[in-house]
This record gives structure tokens, sequence and C-alpha cells, in this order.
């Protein structure tokens, strides 16, 4: 890992982040309604997750149905919205992942079909390690050699927030081990326009 810089984390650039983003009794609130969620599984590629899932918005893929962004994210999707300087109605789709004790998202680039990706952490913290992306086509054809490691990590604190965009969001992937404590992020996404793809 690289040695942590005296001004502030070592990030791709696109990455930004915020700590202390929302008070305490925002998280609190947030907490709450997220507690009354119905949550699903989430599959990717036959395996289930150990973390639930719950999407809002503009579905995930065609299997996903869709639900209405529910009122109680609004406030802090035009707060996310404005510091990432896109319009609020931009985040077309809303994910809530419950991490219980123990669980872990894999190394993953988010789905193509999204571009900018804002999220806030909730409840305990976890750290991110961000590496760059490799298709898995060119990992097929790639000689043996050392096991990949994360070449970025940042802890995300509860009530931090975080902004993924260009570099960070297309040229690295990331991944979260196993949390030690119950966890909840937010994550909006803006949909990847054609002219973008």
């Amino acid at each position: 890992m690289p040695t942590p810089s005296l001004f502030g984390p070592d990030l791709p650039n696109g990455f930004l982040y915020r700590p202390e983003f929302i008070s305490t009794e925002e998280e609190t609130a947030l907490a709450n309604e997220i507690s009354h969620i119905e949550f699903a599984d989430f599959e990717m590629r036959g395996v289930v997750a150990r973390r639930r899932v719950a999407f809002f918005g503009a579905a995930y893929d065609a299997s996903t149905p869709a639900r209405p962004m529910p009122d109680f994210l609004l406030p802090l999707r035009a707060r996310l919205a404005e510091w990432a300087e896109v319009g609020a109605d931009d985040f077309a789709m809303a994910l809530i992942n419950e991490y219980r004790q123990g669980a872990p998202i894999g190394w993953h680039r988010d789905a193509p079909q999204y571009e900018l990706i804002a999220g806030v952490t909730l409840l305990s913290a976890a750290p991110m390690r961000l590496r760059p992306y490799i298709a898995p086509r060119a990992l097929r054809n790639r000689a043996p050699g050392p096991r990949r490691t994360a070449t970025h990590e940042i802890r995300l604190d509860p009530r931090s927030a975080y902004v993924m965009r260009g570099v960070a969001r297309n040229e690295y992937e990331h991944h979260i081990p196993p949390v030690t404590a119950l966890r909840y992020s937010i994550t909006f996404r803006t949909l990847r326009t054609r002219a973008a793809e």
C-alpha cells in the first residue's frame, strides 16, 4: 500500500471524499427509515452476495423491479448532487446496501449503464480499496504473476460521503472487505449518456 500523504488520502483522479457530510441526527434519522426497508438478496454471476440490497428509481437490470425513490432520500440526493455539481434528478437510481457483520463486497466496477456515483456511509466505518481495472478478457490472456492488490485505500467513516467520476469511476475497480459491524451505504448514480459510452 502507498504511504499515506500528510495532505490527505492518495486517491485516483475523480475520487472526492468529505468526512461528516451529514450530522449525527441525520444519520440516526436515515438509519431509522432504512430499518423499515424491505431488502433483497443480490445475485451476481450465480453467486448470492452476503450483503442485501434495495434499489430505487432506474432499475439495475430487467429482472429488478423499479421502485420509486422514497421521500426520505430526496434531501440527501439533493445535497450530494449539489456537491457533485449535477442536477438532483440526474441521480436516476439509488441503492441502499445492508452490510451485516462479516459481509464484504468483492472487487468490481459499477455497472456500465451508470456514470457518476456518489455515496454515504452510515453506522460503521469500512475501508474502500481501489486498484486499476483490467477487463476479464485481458486477465484471461495475461501471463501468471503476483496476486493483484489494492493501490489505494480510504476509510469511509460514518456520515462521510464520496464521489467517483472520471478516472476513479472508469479506470479503477473497488471493494470493501468484511465489515466488523452493521453498516448501511446509500449510493446514487447518474445514467451514462450514449455519447459518453
